[in-house]
């Protein structure tokens, strides 16, 4: 059982999402709530390969200050037909009150159906560290330094 705090976010329900279902967790222990199309009734949206949209959702959200919401790929989607999310994670800030979009990209080979209620990604809400920036003219040495994108090597599998 997923003992976890429960943060209470307001959701409003825009007229396009009439009848759709409220964003939700798909099992006890999921980390992000699914999020569907919410197209128009019969609409279909076929993204050709290298191809991506907007997705509405239907749905906006107030979030609490110190937080932030990200759209996130749903994996299914990505490994069976190589759809993801463009932006990926797309961010939503406490103070942005309009509709949640979803920039769907089909990088499969094949075109991809999207139909009102597909669940096309997932919202996970999390809490968010401000930084304050103190500029420097030197960082401390570390054992990594500036070594970056691969620098620390690959594992006999990766040869």
């Amino acid at each position: 059982m997923n003992n976890s705090p429960v943060l209470q976010v307001k959701i409003k329900r825009l007229a396009h999402a009439e009848g759709l279902q409220l964003p939700d967790y798909h099992s006890e222990d999921a980390a992000g709530l699914d999020l569907v199309a919410a197209l128009a009734s019969g609409v279909e949206l076929v993204l050709e390969p290298g191809e991506r949209a907007l997705i509405p959702t239907g749905f906006a959200i107030e979030l609490p200050s110190g937080y932030e919401a990200q759209i996130r790929p749903r994996s299914g989607l990505a490994h069976k037909f190589g759809v993801t999310v463009l932006n990926s994670p797309g961010t939503i800030d406490a103070d942005y009150r309009g509709e949640i979009g979803v920039i769907l990209i089909n990088l499969g080979d094949r075109p991809f159906s999207v139909v009102r209620g597909a669940r096309v990604a997932q919202l996970v809400v999390s809490a968010v560290a401000r930084v304050a920036l103190t500029e420097s003219a030197a960082l401390a040495d570390s054992a990594r330094g500036a070594g970056g994108f691969g620098s620390t090597g690959m594992g006999r599998e990766e040869k």
